[in-house]
């Protein structure tokens, strides 16, 4: 960075400045008059040659600070530092103008300065100053060639180099329910304090030509929070469009990859990416069109009801995600020069430190947000809109696909699951026909089961190790000879079972009699027991279970797989307990539930160990997740909103 100048006599001296930036504080003047700064706040770009006086030669470069986010309170340039800009500093220097530029408005990439200037040299005599809009809304339209006027070519999602992955992307649209303002409140200025700016992600309140032109302030509250869930789509796809722009460049084209992998493994682990690619790359295109078209969007739905009926791309990576996962695993435990050529390109700077892991799951979480994104604009907008009609055509059209993807992904696994079962299982009884397309694991594990054998004077009660395996329609009791090998003893219709919790006081009680000593003797291996009566197994004959499980959770899991719940459908949702998802989580049982950030749960059961029961609000899918991954959700507004998007999403009678 070029050498800082001396103040010029129209600046004030600086112990009388309020407000002192970090690149001014008394422990980076101490540094010297040179000063490093993030490689990321510049952009090497190409100045055409201006008259008036100017002497840069045309094919002369310079480092020009960008940025879409303005600070309201500190203008841009001084009229000392105008006079200044006609000069070009060398190859590798700042604009003198701009090198005070605020870490906060540099790092956000998007509005040409070079305009900007230009239009304070016309106004050289007086301080840049926000122009209220008027709020005629018929008005708006005029907004859209202003932009035009003022940006000559230059987009707000130009300048890829600063922008946001959407591994490190958080809609805040999704939280713009409250009554706070978009923006924090500006603080009072203190001389002792140093201001340190953190890069972030511009909202549409804070694009520069919204803050131009005042329009943020001329509209309600509820139209401005309807244009940042409006735009959110917009940045957030843009931001997803980079991230699978890096998957398929770095990983999927990496020659060094490819060699270390079959033809068929390659393509496991991309399948179709490059047409989700293709597909997401058109649906921005529209969005980014129609926000340079006006800065003030009347609407989107219509363009995203078109796009989500051709996102069938999306269908089939989401199906394919099975093998995805099973290729990977393996190549990662088998392939060490897979592995080794994966943790270079991992390395590589232009994926910022983020797994292949992070970009292969992409489409499958995009296509899960957008519903929430539309549902948000959906509630901004007043019910008695026609576009409110327009947006709930567009919730619907997503949602399906949603539905879709997952039905997709769901089949394929279960399929998949079923004739890995089917082939470890070895019938000691009549067979049974268990591959069936309707077919699925609802649960599967190792449990405690207490049985009566003769003795030489008398009957006494043993412990036996039994294997469950549980699906939607029958239940196989099995013991395990080795990891891949299941002896079958019995089966049974899951409509035949009848389960119950059994607690300590109920033992004597149980079907095996006398067993009460002997259970409390081994409480340290299976303290947990409930009862399975098996009203007609493979023979026709009823059966009766004594069963043990090591954790609370556990008991609690397994009756509520084997007795199906069936109360589930009386429950009211407007009791239960919410809670928001803080971290994310893959399910790693087939009765468990996968989440991700800001994922709310309606909560059915919570055991003191640690565990939830819940319903996934966004699909309504239903599992088992640890508790430290939630928080509880308590505020009233909150929960009523919720089980309102909740009945937007499924349709459902939230009775609120």
């Amino acid at each position: 960075v070029s050498p800082a100048r001396s103040a010029s006599p129209l600046e004030e001296p600086p112990e009388q400045q309020p407000v002192v930036l970090s690149t001014h504080s008394l422990a980076a003047l101490k540094v010297g008059t040179q000063q490093i700064i993030p490689k990321g706040l510049a952009s090497e770009i190409k100045v055409t040659s201006k008259g008036g006086g100017q002497n840069a030669e045309t094919s002369k470069r310079v480092l020009k600070v960008r940025s879409m986010v303005e600070s309201p309170s500190l203008p841009l340039v001084t009229d000392a530092e105008e006079e200044a800009e006609g000069e070009l500093d060398s190859p590798g220097s700042l604009r003198r103008g701009l090198r005070s530029t605020s870490y906060r408005r540099a790092v956000v990439s998007g509005v040409d300065f070079d305009s900007s200037l230009n239009f304070k040299k016309k106004n050289r005599m007086s301080q840049p100053i926000l122009k209220a809009v008027v709020e005629d809304k018929e008005k708006f339209a005029s907004l859209g060639r202003i932009k035009k006027k003022m940006l000559k070519g230059q987009g707000t999602f130009d300048g890829e180099e600063n922008a946001v992955l959407y591994q490190n992307y958080k809609e805040k649209a999704l939280d713009i329910d409250s009554d706070e303002e978009s923006e924090p409140r500006e603080q009072k200025s203190d001389e002792k304090v140093v201001f340190h700016y953190k890069p972030l992600r511009s909202t549409w309140s804070q694009l520069s030509v919204v803050k131009k032109n005042g329009l943020s302030e001329a509209i309600s509250q509820e139209e401005r929070k309807r244009q940042e869930a409006i735009f959110e789509v917009i940045s957030s796809e843009h931001s997803y469009l980079l991230s699978l722009e890096i998957l398929i460049r770095m990983f999927k084209n990496s020659r060094e990859l490819s060699l270390t992998m079959t033809k068929t493994e390659s393509h496991h682990l991309f399948s179709n990416i490059t047409d989700v690619y293709e597909a997401s790359k058109k649906f921005f295109t529209e969005l980014e069109a129609r926000h340079q078209n006006s800065i003030f969007i009347d609407d989107i739905s219509d363009i995203v009801e078109k796009h989500s009926s051709a996102f069938d791309p999306y269908v089939k990576y989401c199906t394919n995600e099975v093998y995805q996962q099973r290729t990977l695993q393996k190549l990662l435990a088998t392939n060490p020069a897979f592995k080794e050529a994966l943790s270079r390109i991992e390395a590589h700077e232009d994926c910022r430190s983020l797994p292949m892991i992070s970009f292969l799951i992409l489409p499958m979480q995009r296509v899960t947000r957008l519903p929430l994104l539309m549902d948000t604009i959906c509630q901004k907008t007043p019910k008695d809109s026609p576009k409110y009609e327009n947006c709930k055509r567009a919730l619907k059209e997503v949602s399906k696909l949603v539905r879709l993807c997952n039905e997709g992904a769901r089949k394929m696994e279960r399929t998949e699951m079923m004739y890995t079962i089917n082939s470890q299982l070895e019938f000691k009884i009549k067979p049974f026909p268990l591959v069936s397309s309707s077919r699925w694991l609802v649960k599967r594990g190792e449990l405690t089961a207490y049985v009566e054998e003769p003795g030489l004077f008398s009957k006494r009660t043993s412990k036996q190790q039994v294997y469950f395996f549980l699906f939607n329609d029958v239940l196989i009791i099995t013991k395990k000879k080795s990891e891949e090998s299941y002896n079958v003893t019995d089966y049974s219709l899951r409509d035949q079972l009848v389960v119950q919790q059994c607690d300590g006081e109920d033992l004597t009680s149980s079907p095996v009699k006398n067993t009460s000593t002997m259970l409390y003797s081994r409480q340290s291996s299976a303290a947990h027991l409930f009862r399975l009566a098996v009203l007609s197994n493979h023979a026709g004959e009823r059966v009766e279970l004594l069963l043990g499980t090591e954790t609370q959770s556990d008991r609690a899991r397994w009756i509520t797989a084997l007795g199906r719940d069936r109360d589930r459908q009386k429950t009211d949702r407007t009791t239960l307990t919410q809670v928001e998802i803080t971290r994310t989580y893959t399910a790693k049982q087939s009765d468990e539930l996968s989440l991700q950030v800001a994922d709310v749960v309606l909560v059915y059961q919570k055991v003191t160990d640690g565990w939830y029961e819940g319903e996934r609000l966004r699909d309504g899918e239903r599992g088992w997740f640890p508790m430290e991954c939630a928080k509880e959700i308590t505020c009233r507004a909150t929960l009523d909103k919720n089980m309102e998007r909740m009945g937007r999403l499924l349709g459902l009678e939230t009775n609120v």
